[in-house]
């Protein structure tokens, strides 16, 4: 089966997408992680635990409902643009 020139550039939108929303998941996921024990050593001062802990278990979580909702909304434009959105239902 062949794809069409429209098929082939919808997918590769898509997957140029999910390649980016994916390299910011590993920076937040591993990058950031990585870095955990010199935050550590730092304080907030207003909340008064590390920051590690912070951005670990609140930043992560914030940064992974941002890129689930951005995809979902970015796909969705796509699928109008290409026509092949299932509408509201």
């Amino acid at each position: 089966m062949q794809l069409s020139p429209k098929q082939v550039e919808y997918w590769g939108k898509n997957l140029r997408l999910t390649a980016v929303l994916l390299a910011i998941w590993f920076f937040v996921t591993y990058v950031l992680g990585y870095f955990a024990t010199p935050l550590s050593k730092m304080i907030i001062p207003v909340l008064n635990f590390p920051a590690a802990y912070y951005i670990g278990a609140q930043g992560a979580l914030i940064v992974y409902v941002i890129i689930l909702y951005y995809y979902a909304k970015k796909m969705r434009s796509y699928d109008v643009q290409y026509g092949v959105d299932e509408g509201d239902e």
